[in-house]
């Protein structure tokens, strides 16, 4: 069974649609099943795919988009630009379709529609026969090395920060948050993440000291490792929130794109996060200090890390991949 996916990701634009769809591929993989990846991206796009890959702007043509769904059995779909024309070609041409979803963006004609967000089931998502929706985080689609993680132990005192703004972090997050936070808590590690979008590396690289480490080129088990490690971190509001959860590690998330701020707040809500605020946000440096000062009480702590791992299970991805083989057709 050929399984085609249909997305967008790189500079620019971020990489947590095409996260979200290697996570995908990752479970059909357990079933056997070929992945094939359309992107309308860049060339670093190839750097995170190491599956057949197609770079296209598929979304743009209708007629490549129609002609790539010739020899698909399962048409996934997970885009902000696709158009509603995408989806009824899809259903009219595939035996299957999944279309990922985050904000009840237009109404599906037919297929299964995934949205894993913690806030999935407030979006009141149209009543279809032809429509079956797998939504909440019992859906998420998380990473392979996330599928198992041991419980965490949540430390007495925070001597380590994990600072994680995403594939691209094009609003330069990492490097004012890490400067800033040196000035004001010198004595814990910060165990800094750089994706492969990064645009600023040698700044980022300059505040490298014995309290700044570094992480480039990391797998996801890499990834992993280090929020086990860590007593906290402070990220973007993005897919990577989800890893976070399913570790069990206490967040304080800054929303850097429009299509995260519901997203943190939502986090924030059921109580597993803490958010500081917009990007743009002229006290944001000193709200992300203070909120890791309340995180210094290890209690607190422990509250949010079992409310992630209560939420966030990492069997989403399987779930998917087991009913998009196993169900009928709608």
């Amino acid at each position: 069974m050929r399984i085609k996916f249909f997305t967008e990701g790189g500079k620019g634009i971020g990489f947590g649609h095409i996260s979200r769809c290697l996570s995908l591929c990752q479970a059909f993989e357990e079933f056997s099943k070929e992945c094939i990846f359309i992107v309308k991206g860049g060339e670093e796009v190839k750097e995170v795919i190491h599956v057949p890959l197609k770079l296209m702007d598929w979304v743009e043509n209708l007629n490549s988009f129609e002609k790539e769904l010739e020899d698909a059995q399962i048409v996934i779909v997970d885009s902000y630009l696709a158009k509603q024309e995408h989806y009824q070609i899809a259903c009219a041409k595939a035996e299957k379709c999944l279309f990922v979803d985050d904000f009840n963006r237009l109404e599906y004609p037919c297929g299964y529609v995934l949205n894993g967000s913690v806030y999935a089931g407030e979006l009141n998502y149209p009543i279809k026969n032809s429509v079956y929706y797998l939504l909440g985080t019992q859906y998420t689609p998380l990473r392979r090395a996330f599928w198992h993680v041991e419980k965490k132990d949540i430390g007495m005192q925070i001597e380590r920060i994990l600072i994680t703004f995403g594939g691209d972090d094009a609003q330069n997050m990492t490097f004012r948050v890490v400067k800033h936070l040196e000035d004001v808590f010198p004595h814990i590690d910060k165990l800094v993440v750089i994706g492969s979008g990064f645009k600023n590396r040698s700044q980022i690289l300059s505040l490298k000291s014995n309290k700044v480490r570094i992480y480039q080129n990391l797998s996801e088990e890499d990834m992993k490792t280090l929020m086990v490690l860590c007593d906290m971190a402070v990220s973007a509001g993005g897919q990577t929130t989800y890893e976070l959860a399913r570790v069990g590690l206490p967040s304080v998330l800054v929303a850097v794109a429009q299509n995260q701020l519901l997203n943190c707040l939502s986090w924030e809500k059921v109580g597993f996060a803490l958010y500081a605020g917009w990007w743009e946000d002229g006290m944001l440096l000193d709200k992300i200090a203070k909120y890791i000062r309340s995180l210094e009480d290890a209690n607190i702590r422990l509250k949010m890390s079992e409310v992630g791992r209560l939420l966030v299970d990492g069997q989403g991805a399987r779930r998917v991949a087991y009913k998009m083989v196993n169900y009928p057709t709608l």
